[in-house]
């Protein structure tokens, strides 16, 4: 039996079969390893039979102490164990309470519950109501962690966070709790749906089941008790997120319980066909996070943290969040919090609620605390709110503003009770205060003039909310029970009363509600049960009816209020009053009464008092004590009698006289009124009549005064005292003057006052100042009357200032008495003005005034001196004082003389020199009367310049002009005498124009610069030349005597067209004599209208014909000119006439009109002759002989008009309405006058919408490409013509919602063209036929646009999927190789995808378990290997990876990288490594050298206690299993040397070795057992397999053997000691071999990277590439290579833009059009039109494919597989050569068309397409040579193929040509379907150097990067940390030898060497650290 108890296992239940019971057992007793579980069959063995069976399998020592417990920590006894249920879990461990040392798991089943069935037609959707969802869904979780933490006396705390921190790990959803938390029963039953409260079992074992216990009733049925039908907490977190972990740690156990669902583990087990509803709970310590993927789950590792010393908790941790709920959780972060509030309101606040009363507040308190804090980023502070601090939710709203409360209960049948309340809200006078949701949307039709705030109250609402077991179940309300409802007619209380209630039912569990908690099932059905009993809240049986009718007529007396007292200040006593009311009397700052409010300081006016009062309030006085705002009627208020200057008084009046009509503006205009009494203003005036006026100046010593003063009010009265007070105040008014310091920013000079005095009133003189004579200094005065108080001398009354008055006036200086001349400009200029300053002073030395009425006199006895008068300013200056005089001497002084008569000091005198003056006088030489000078002679003036006094003066700028005069263009001459005052002029021939006769002229002088220069005239006679100056123009018919003179000027009508000839000339001299016309004269005649001339005709005096202008609009200049050393002029004007009628001409008021509308404008027929000239031959009659025509013309609404004064006929309603747009021949014929104009038509009004390019339905689409060709969408009028009306938006739907368009814009305008491009990024949807619809929208109305069908194909070419095949039946043993794994990307059709890169597909390894996550960051990655020839090009495969040296379960998956960050997984392929083959015998961990000696005293002689040996691979793996046998022990020693005995004298001992593992115990030498002291046995542990073929290593262990227990001790300290320093020596070498080795690899690394380098340098040579020697250097070729190719991709070339979706598809080549590229552009054309019907056809490699297509497309595709084509290679020539000879000379160049095509790839599947296609057709260059070759070869009696030529034509093989079948049209024509043209030939040779130039670079950057490594670690091994290792190192070495010596030596020698070493150096313990070792970087990339 007992070895039937113990079965294979690794931690699951084998399959159950009949009768069977088998538990798994873990082994947590400190210090085991994580070991797999064992599996016990206890089908048929007891508790004994069951504990024997442990103690042999987790070998037990007899005297070990142990327990077996459940993951609950239930210690399993004798009666336990009778209850253990299949599969069941178990632990190993010393204590119940012991800590676990790793963590274990325990496989559940969590099958729904049949209530699923049951009860599967109850309402399970959140979505309801239209409201938000969410909140309840969280109050789900909430109701859970409720019913957990019921039970706790302390804070009941619940916390939600909400962590959408993505570099956390998030989003994540956490709801923690400090409840009782789950044992791993109840976390398996918290999994299993439908399994209610009422029917699980909380416990492993029946016995200790107590089931479900009913709480006991409290008030609200506030019990927690409403986690209730095991369904709310999996909705809510699947409603939430995909995925859960359920975290708890009961009071009752030390350890975590964890546990995780999830829709993608769902999935996977479904796919495998596993059990879905079974996994695994964790079992583990608090704060173990070693599970958790620290990269992806940052959160996790804080939260379980947080474990650590906590009593019990549950946490629920959901992930996979959707989008929306996250946006929605941050968004609307206060409405879902408060919706919370709301639901838990009575959870949180207590039975009494939210109520304000701090006192009510705390004695219904609760304990309850539920926050939530939303996390979004580390740097934003988190947003946290507590749902205790929400005062805002409608329960707390209802419960602030009700008055009192209505109470009842109902009871029903089978114990169901409702709790009931109903809260009154009462009237406010002007607003119902029935509290409205501040987030519900306001009603939009509510009546803004409505004066009253929320007149309905509740209106139409339902009175009660419900709340099931004290929550709220949000969905439910009831509207009325019959005895609350509002009466039809009316009562005792006003129906309005009924409005203004609101109510709460609180049921408890007896109620059914839905399995989410959104809605009662029939609550109200059974409250309306006629068994139903209503009761008040005492429970007494009354007549529930009149007992809430008279509460609520109490309610309306008693707090329906009409003033309502705000901010309550204190309570006052009034003692103004009777005794008995001065106290208590509340005061307070405002009311609010009639819909206004009245605050402190705010004006009033009393209302039928005497008088009335004005006034400012103070405070509004309530009788009776208060504590805060309060509504009541009646009250008074103070006022402070306004204006406070006239009436310094309180008042007390009842509220009702404030007079509520008056407004602010009248009650201010009455205080205003008032304030007019008051003293304004000062009045002054001068009885005298001398006033002084303000900022005047009076000279010193002038009296001031007598001054009388008034004091006004502002009504103009004169007043003298103050008015309205009960004292009388006088007024007073004081007079101060203050002479002004100087200097203001002087604080040393301060004013002076000169006089103060102060007036009081009299009857007569008012208030009167003396006259003041005392001001005599000169400065600043200020005159100040101050009105002050007689008694008190105050200028102020009640804080403002009584009038005063300032007057400022200044003091100057008195009468000049003497002079004093001031400085004086020296040199003067004769002549010219200049000044004499003067400066006067007063009696005081002051500048002052001079007096009037000077008269200076200026004497000189060398010089005549005058001037024109004085000014007077500040100084006084005699002006325009001028000297005149002959200048003798330069530089001579004059001295002048003034004189004053009058002053006392009347004379002064100056120094003064004298100049030249300016200009006065011209003077002229000759000074003869005539002089007479022959024209075209010079004449010589002289001039000079004087003075005024005849001096020659010289001044700047000073021109002297001569001019002559008495004739036009006479000649000038300027001379500048600047420098002499003197020149010469007319010095050079004189030429006049015309001088007919002897002329007189005059010639006069003048200075211009100086006009008071009075000019000179001389007379000068000009006597005429010889020379020709004038010519006479004239015409003269031949043969007539008539002779026509052309006027100069003169102006000629001419018929235009016309020639007008027979012109004469004659030429005259200056005396106008007639002079003969000679050939040297008149070949200097010209004429403007021609350049030749007639030399003889000129020399008879003819002049050439002139043709007159064919236009009459202007005038045209002739001119004639005789052109000698002067020209000669003659000109005329011809003004050309219309001639004849000739034709018409139309003028169109606008060019353009839309089809189907009146042409704008109008438009004007003129008549014009026959060079559109316009005549005057129209009239009124010819309009009915005009004409007009033209195509789509409607003549209906023609008109014609004929307007005189303008000479034209006007045409109207020119109307086109049909054809297409486009310009248009309008005709218009008068006569025989015939005019065409053109009149651009286009197009009408947007009607339509049409596809710019017609397709081919359907249109063939690849899922998730887009369409290659845009579509453009042309909007259309009525007729089918582009209408450009950008107005029209056209828009693009789908016609069902699978189709998915990805689209640049969805809706847009038209285009300047009408055109509307849609450019289809992206299709996706199912596959299949699917509709496009185009619409057009302007303003409101609709336009009917196209609709499109698309057909959807899967793309061939994304992979969607990872197929990975191995030999899944191959062993894999540690450190073998693994099989082959082949890869195979699959598409979404299905099929292989190949243009897969390999280096994008990765193998990543891990060990652990396959659990559908993500791969942990640690995993290995492998990369693809190299492709063999052998292997198909469809599958990726990774071949020779090693499997991992340690043996337990490892996961693969494969991933391939798509871009930078999506990423394609496969399923995730668990692995078992089982140990490799069995090589050795050993312990798991090596045990420490024993040393024994021969002792009495048996464990000194013990060598071993407990050895576990076991046979393991050559990793260390345990490989046993399956191998028994013994082990037998022997000791063994060097050379000749006694050996030890064993116990019984024993040289061996033999142990049972199982499963390939033994125990060795109690291994103890014989008591003096003999050996040699201080020698080194080892004991060798031999394996005996009973297996044939087996081959074990033994496992040897030296050991020391003492003959003494001393001695013993000695060895025992020196061989700890060894092996210390061994294990240290070991790990140092180990550390510097690892370095050594690194060292090596990357010298090796550097060689390899070198040679490569070195192997690209002739490479790239070869391609014309130069040496590089840096990588920048490379870099900046390489890109400039780049710009090379994106430029010759850029640029222009011919491209086939035939859509061609099916091109990649598996099997599929692509349409004919794509295959080939042709060169030349009429090559291609030709090919292309020759092959036309083919170009869209698709070639496929099998007919599976081409079916495939051809259903795909319904049959709409033309196919061609290669598989059917019969294609037969031979190297065929041309039809004109026979046996290596041409049969004749062919012209234009004959070559086979298919030899012309380039195939860019499937170059031997092309041949055959195009081969089949073409045939031999042959292209030659034109016609002619086409004709020519077929011809010769057809003689030769040769079939001739068809001929395509260079030019586009065609003969057919059949010899027709000609015609347009056989003619190509243009390339434009083809519309894309043309082979496009190949890429430059320098495009491949750039292509190969930048693929050259990359691995150049990747070479040179992978050198220097190995090369740097290399330097970095010689220099690490350089540093002094390495070399202390290394002396260390060595010292240790040294050490290690020195304790072999000293074992090596006898007792006593080693005795002394041991205390010797003892006393030079202390043991030290201590390992030492070694740096950590350097991680070794691979030799090259996993291929």
């Amino acid at each position: 039996m007992e070895n039937q108890l113990l079965t294979a296992g690794a931690g699951e239940t084998q399959p159950e079969k009949k009768h069977q019971k088998s538990v798994v057992v873990y082994d947590c007793r400190p210090g085991s390893s994580a070991a797999p579980p064992r599996t016990f069959d206890i089908s048929n063995a007891d508790f004994t039979s069951f504990l024997q069976a442990l103690v042999r399998e987790f070998s037990l020592s007899n005297d070990e102490t142990f327990v077996i417990s459940t993951t609950d920590r239930k210690e399993i006894d004798q009666e336990l164990y009778k209850e253990l249920v299949h599969g069941k879990t178990l632990q190993l461990m010393t204590s119940v309470n012991q800590e676990l040392p790793v963590a274990t798991q325990e496989r559940i089943d969590y099958l729904p519950h049949y209530h699923t069935l049951v009860q599967c037609g109850m309402y399970e959707y959140y979505a309801s109501e239209g409201q938000k969802a969410l909140p309840y869904a969280f109050a789900e979780l909430i109701d859970n962690a409720l019913s957990a933490t019921r039970r706790n006396t302390d804070i009941r705390r619940i916390e939600i966070r909400l962590l959408f921190d993505e570099a956390q790990g998030g989003p994540a959803v956490v709801v923690m709790d400090n409840g009782c938390g789950m044992t791993s029963k109840q976390l398996n039953n918290w999994a299993v749906y439908r399994l209610s409260k009422f029917i699980r079992e909380n416990s492993t074992f029946q016995s200790e089941e107590a089931g479900y216990v009913q709480p006991d009733p409290v008030p609200r049925s506030l019990n927690s008790d409403i986690s209730y039908f095991g369904v709310g907490g999996k909705q809510a977190v699947f409603y939430i997120g995909q995925s859960v972990r359920m975290i708890s740690k009961p009071a009752s156990s030390p350890d975590v319980h964890e546990f995780i669902m999830s829709k993608d583990d769902f999935e996977r087990k479904e796919r495998n066909k596993e059990d879905i509803y079974s996994g695994f709970i964790r079992n583990r310590k608090p704060g173990d996070c070693s599970h958790v993927d620290k990269s992806e789950e940052m959160f996790l590792q804080s939260i379980m943290r947080e474990e650590i010393g906590k009593e019990s908790f549950t946490a629920v941790v959901i992930t996979g969040i959707q989008q929306e709920h996250i946006n929605y959780l941050k968004q609307h972060f206060i409405l879902w919090t408060r919706e919370l509030a709301h639901t838990y309101h009575y959870y949180i606040h207590g039975v009494d609620g939210n109520v304000k009363n701090e006192m009510k507040k705390t004695e219904s308190s609760s304990n309850i605390d539920i926050q939530i804090s939303l996390f979004e980023r580390s740097t934003r502070v988190p947003r946290i709110i507590n749902l205790r601090e929400v005062d805002n939710d409608m329960q707390t709203l209802y419960v602030r503003s009700s008055a009192n409360t209505f109470e009842f209960k109902a009871t029903g049948a089978k114990d169901s009770l409702v709790e009931g309340l109903i809260r009154y809200h009462p009237f406010l006078y002007d607003r119902e205060t029935f509290p409205v949701d501040p987030y519900a949307a306001s009603a939009e039709d509510e009546d803004e003039e409505l004066e009253v705030l929320n007149p309905e109250g509740r209106g139409k609402r339902p009175i009660f909310e419900c709340f099931w077991n004290g929550r709220l179940i949000p969905y439910t309300t009831v509207s009325e029970f019959p005895w609350c409802e509002r009466p039809k007619k009316g009562g005792i209380v006003p129906l309005e009363c009924y409005n203004r209630i609101s109510g709460v039912l609180f049921a408890n569990d007896r109620f059914q509600v839905s399995t989410n908690k959104l809605t009662f099932m029939d609550l109200e059905l059974q409250l309306r049960d006629k068994d139903t009993i209503f009761n008040n809240g005492q429970g007494q049986r009354v007549n529930i009816e009149k007992e809430f009718t008279n509460w609520l007529k109490t309610c309306h007396e008693s707090f329906d209020k009409q003033v309502m007292f705000q901010g309550y200040i204190s309570n006052v006593t009034r003692t103004d009053v009777a005794t008995k009311r001065q106290f208590p009397w509340a005061g307070f700052e405002a009311i609010q009464w009639d819909g206004k409010t009245y605050k402190r300081g705010q004006y009033v006016k009393t209302v039928k008092t005497k008088p009335i009062l004005y006034g400012s309030i103070l405070q509004f006085l309530l009788y009776g004590a208060c504590d805060g705002d309060v509504y009541a009627t009646g009250g008074f208020a103070q006022i402070a009698l306004e204006p406070k200057e006239l009436y310094d008084e309180k008042k007390v009046i009842p509220i009702s006289k404030i007079d509520r009509m008056a407004t602010a503006k009248a009650i201010e205009e009455n205080i205003e009124n008032e304030l007019a009494k008051l003293p304004d203003q000062l009045k002054i005036t001068w009885p005298e009549g001398n006033a002084w006026e303000d900022k005047d100046a009076y000279p010193a010593g002038t009296p001031m005064g007598p001054i009388k003063v008034e004091i006004l009010n502002r009504k103009g009265y004169s007043i003298s005292r103050l008015p309205g007070t009960g004292n009388i105040k006088k007024l007073v008014v004081e007079l101060t003057v203050t002479r002004q310091s100087p200097k203001k920013d002087d604080q040393t000079k301060k004013d002076v006052q000169t006089n103060s005095h102060i007036a009081v009133h009299s009857t007569k003189w008012e208030y009167w100042f003396k006259t003041m004579e005392n001001l005599t200094k000169i400065g600043k005065y200020t005159l100040h009357l101050q009105t002050k108080l007689s008694d008190s001398s105050e200028s102020h009354w009640v804080g403002k200032k009584l009038p005063n008055y300032t007057l400022n006036f200044s003091i100057k200086e008195g009468k000049a008495e003497s002079f004093k001349i001031g400085q004086v400009s020296s040199p003067v200029l004769v002549g010219v003005p200049f000044s004499v300053p003067l400066d006067f002073r007063d009696q005081f030395e002051y500048s002052t005034q001079p007096p009037s009425g000077i008269k200076p006199q200026l004497e000189c006895s060398s010089l005549k001196l005058s001037y024109d008068g004085i000014a007077f300013g500040t100084t006084a200056v005699i002006n325009n004082v001028r000297a005149l005089g002959k200048i003798k001497q330069q530089g001579k002084k004059h001295t002048v003389k003034v004189r004053i008569p009058g002053l006392k000091q009347d004379i002064d005198s100056f120094q003064l020199a004298l100049e030249p003056g300016p200009p006065h006088t011209l003077v002229v030489f000759p000074d003869g009367d005539v002089l007479s000078v022959e024209n075209g002679t010079p004449v010589n003036f002289k001039v000079e310049v004087h003075d005024e006094c005849q001096n020659i003066t010289a001044h700047p700028k000073l021109a002297v002009r001569c001019q002559m005069m008495g004739a036009p263009d006479l000649p000038v001459d300027i001379v500048d005498c600047s420098n002499t005052g003197s020149g010469l002029m007319l010095t050079k021939p004189l030429s006049l124009k015309t001088v007919n006769a002897e002329q007189i002229f005059t010639v006069k002088f003048n200075i211009p610069n100086h006009r008071t220069v009075s000019s000179v005239e001389r007379q000068l006679r000009v006597l005429p030349s010889t020379r020709i100056s004038r010519i006479e123009v004239y015409r003269q018919e031949e043969g007539s005597d008539d002779v026509m003179v052309l006027q100069n000027s003169e102006r000629i009508d001419w018929t235009a067209g016309d020639t007008l000839g027979n012109l004469y000339f004659r030429l005259y001299d200056e005396g106008n004599r007639l002079v003969s016309l000679q050939p040297k004269i008149t070949s200097k005649i010209k004429v403007n209208w021609t350049a030749k001339l007639n030399a003889e005709d000129l020399a008879q005096g003819k002049l050439p014909c002139l043709g007159v202008p064919t236009q009459a609009q202007r005038e045209h200049f002739y001119h004639v000119s005789f052109q000698d050393q002067h020209a000669v002029n003659m000109s005329f004007i011809i003004v050309p006439r219309p001639d004849e009628p000739e034709r018409l001409r139309v003028r169109l008021g606008e060019s353009t009109v839309k089809m189907g509308e009146v042409l704008s404008g109008s438009t004007y027929v003129e008549v014009m002759d026959q060079y559109g000239n316009k005549t005057d031959r129209l009239d009124a009659e010819s309009v009915n002989s005009l004409s007009v025509s033209a195509d789509g013309l409607d003549n209906e609404a023609l008109a014609v008009e004929w307007q005189a004064r303008a000479g034209h006929f006007c045409v109207s309603g020119i109307r086109f309405v049909s054809g297409s747009p486009g310009s248009r021949e309008l005709s218009f014929q008068l006569q025989r006058m015939k005019e065409f104009v053109r009149v651009d038509v286009t197009a009408g009004a947007p009607a339509q919408i049409k596809l710019l390019e017609e397709l081919e339905m359907p249109l063939q689409v690849m899922n998730g490409h887009g369409l290659e060709t845009p579509l453009t969408m042309q909007l259309c009028d009525q007729w089918g013509n582009a209408s450009p009306d950008q107005r029209v938006n056209i828009v693009l739907k789908t016609r069902t919602s699978q189709l998915k368009i990805k689209s640049s814009v969805s809706s847009q305008p038209v285009d300047s063209k009408g055109k509307a491009c849609f450019v289809l990024e992206a299709i996706s949807g199912p596959k299949g036929e699917h509709e496009l619809e185009f619409r057009g929208f302007f303003s409101r109305n609709g336009i009917p646009g196209p609709i499109i069908k698309l057909n959807l194909i899967p793309d061939p070419n994304k992979p969607v999927k990872l197929c990975v095949e191995y030999d899944s039946r191959v062993t894999l043993c540690a450190g073998d190789i693994f099989p082959d794994f082949m890869v195979v990307v699959k598409s979404e059709e299905g099929s292989a995808v190949k243009n897969i890169c390999p280096a994008n597909l990765s193998m990543l390894l891990w060990k652990g378990t396959a659990s559908g996550s993500c791969p942990p960051a640690a995993a290995s990655t492998l990369k693809c290997s190299k492709r063999k020839d052998s292997e198909k090009d469809d599958s990726f495969c990774f071949r020779d990876k090693q499997i991992p040296e340690l043996a337990g379960q490892y996961v693969v998956q494969f991933v391939l990288a798509l871009d930078q960050t999506k990423h394609l997984w496969s399923k995730q392929i668990p692995l078992n490594v089982f140990a490799n083959k069995a090589t050795k015998l050993a312990p798991e961990i090596p045990p420490a050298t024993p040393v024994v000696s021969n002792s009495n005293v048996r464990a000194n002689r013990t060598l071993l206690y407990s050895l576990t040996l076991k046979i393991m691979d050559q990793y260390s793996n345990v490989a046993g299993e399956g191998l028994d046998g013994q082990v037998v022990v022997t000791v063994t020693g060097t050379g000749d040397i006694v050996i030890p005995l064993f116990e019984n004298k024993e040289k061996r001992r033999s142990y049972s070795l199982t499963n390939g593992e033994t125990v060795i115990t109690d291994l103890v030498l014989l008591e003096n057992s003999p050996g040699v002291d201080g020698a080194e046995y080892v004991l060798q542990f031999s394996p005996e397999i009973q297996q044939t073929g087996v081959s074990i290593a033994p496992y040897s262990l030296p050991f020391r053997f003492c003959n003494d227990a001393d001695h013993q001790k000695v060895i025992v300290t020196l061989s700890k000691k060894k092996d210390r320093l061994s294990q240290t020596i070991k790990m140092f070498r180990e550390f510097f071999d690892t370095n050594q080795q690194l060292i090596s690899e990357l010298e090796c690394q550097v060689r390899d990277a070198l040679h490569k380098l070195n192997e690209f340098k002739p490479e790239l040579k070869r391609n014309g590439i130069s040496a590089l020697s840096t990588v920048s250097e490379i870099e900046d070729l390489i890109n400039a290579k780049k710009a090379n190719l994106t430029k010759m991709e850029n640029q222009p070339r011919r491209k086939c833009t035939v859509p061609d979706p099916f091109r990649g598809s598996p099997q599929v080549l692509g349409k004919v059009a794509h295959l080939a590229l042709v060169k030349d552009d009429n090559v291609a054309k030709v090919i292309s039109w020759h092959l036309l019907g083919d170009m869209d056809c698709v070639v496929t490699e099998t007919t599976s494919a081409a079916k495939r297509i051809y259903d795909d497309t319904h049959g709409r595709q033309q196919v061609l597989p290669l598989e059917t084509i019969f294609w037969k290679p031979y190297d065929k020539r041309l039809p004109h050569i026979r046996n290596g000879s041409a049969l004749f000379r062919p012209l234009g160049d004959p070559v086979f068309v298919k030899d012309l095509l380039i195939f860019p790839e499937y170059a031997e599947s092309c041949n055959k397409v195009f081969t089949t296609l073409l045939g031999d057709t042959i292209l030659i260059d034109d016609l002619d040579s086409a004709n020519q070759y077929r011809r010769g070869v057809v003689q030769n009696k040769i079939q001739c193929p068809t001929i395509l030529t260079r030019q586009g034509e065609r003969i057919r093989c059949n010899g027709k040509f000609g015609g347009l079948q056989n003619k190509a049209p243009s390339i434009e024509k083809l519309r894309g379907q043309v082979f496009g043209a190949p890429l430059p030939a320098e495009y491949n040779q750039t292509r190969l150097q930048i693929d050259l130039l990359q691995q150049y670079r990747v070479a040179m950057q992978k050198a220097s990067t190995v090369q740097a490594d290399l330097n970095s670690h010689l220099m690490d091994l350089q540093s002094p940390i390495m070399t202390q290792k290394k002396q260390e190192l060595e010292e240790q070495e040294v050490e290690l030898q020195e304790i072999e010596k000293t074992l090596a030596r006898t007792p006593e020698q080693m005795s002394d060497a041991v205390r010797v070493k003892r006393s030079l150096e202390p043991e030290s313990s201590d390992t030492p650290v070694l740096p950590k070792r350097i991680r070794r970087k691979p030799l090259k990339m996993d291929s």
